[in-house]
């Protein structure tokens, strides 16, 4: 069983605790005790978390633990000296740490991420590169994984986090099983942008939002008016008419973003040919991607592919 510590700290942010969930399911799914979840901080008892209720937490001590995460809050507290001592001495002794969230922070203060690659909620990444020049800051991840050091963006992101140490732990398909029963999406990958072009146009109505789903589902599709339309179940006029009024743009230019998005993601992965992330997304051929590239990002797949690579 693999013992597991949440670092917590007045003020955390309560959003954390979805991490223990995915464990405590992954327990569940695999029908046997895979993580042994223990709950820190530095005096134990209870701890007053962001939205004003208190959990119970055990002092930190010397014991072993598999993996340490520490938590974040929303004020950027700095980290006390016990706290920075336990994560160093967690650094050496456990087999990966990592930070969800603005916890980045605290494995920066502790020196944990000098010279490594990390994220943060988008919100902080300028000022935890700031602060820490030393840190490889890349804000535009959900999570990043550098050797034994894990962070994850914001919020949510600690979830994917989760479902990723699970992946590594016990096998994507367990991972899988256990997105399903958590009704989440299996997670999103490591690579992906904390923005997502579905959240950027952010239509009101049930039924342009089941269009882009579809959409995003089968971008190796031609993804016509009519396809959409028919996803949404109304006229094509109708569609059009609606899309517009909600997104602002037209059809063709948001399946544009979401093929975009989808290349951009293969490419970083470093794991795909720029002519199947071509076909896989719905471009057809690498010009036609190639100008998409060019009008999202000023630049060529070519660099992007290059960038991520280096």
């Amino acid at each position: 069983m693999l013992r597991t510590a949440i670092v917590l700290y007045p003020g955390f942010q309560v959003m954390s605790l979805a991490v223990t969930s995915v464990l405590e399911f992954a327990n569940v799914t695999a029908r046997r005790d895979l993580y042994e979840i223990v709950l820190l901080s530095e005096h134990g008892g209870l701890v007053r978390s962001s939205a004003g209720f208190a959990v119970e937490t055990q002092p930190f001590d010397r014991r072993r633990y598999d993996t340490v995460l520490v938590v974040g809050d929303n004020r950027l507290s700095d980290a006390s000296p016990a706290l920075i001592t336990f994560l160093q001495r967690a650094a050496k002794r456990s087999r990966r740490i990592g930070g969800t969230c603005t916890g980045a922070f605290n494995l920066a203060q502790a020196g944990l991420l000098d010279g490594r690659r990390a994220t943060t909620h988008w919100l902080f990444a300028e000022r935890l590169r700031r602060e820490y020049p030393k840190v490889k800051v890349e804000e535009d991840r959900i999570f990043i994984i550098d050797g034994p050091v894990w962070t994850s963006a914001g919020m949510t992101a600690g979830i994917d986090l989760a479902l990723a140490l699970v992946e590594k732990d016990a096998g994507i398909e367990l991972a899988r099983e256990l997105a399903k029963r958590l009704v989440v999406y299996h997670r999103r990958a490591g690579g992906q942008s904390q923005f997502s072009a579905l959240l950027e146009l952010q239509p009101r109505s049930d039924r342009i939002q089941t269009a882009l789903a579809y959409a995003r589902e089968h971008l190796d599709s031609e993804l016509s008016v009519e396809q959409l339309a028919d996803a949404a179940h109304l006229s094509p006029r109708q569609f059009s008419r609606a899309f517009r009024a909600e997104t602002g743009q037209s059809p063709a230019k948001a399946v544009e973003h979401l093929r975009v998005e989808a290349a951009r993601l293969m490419l970083e992965s470093g794991r795909h040919p720029i002519e199947t992330v071509a076909r896989d997304t719905g471009f057809g051929d690498r010009e036609r991607m190639r100008r998409a590239f060019l009008r999202a990002f000023g630049q060529p797949p070519q660099m992007i592919k290059r960038a991520a690579a280096g």
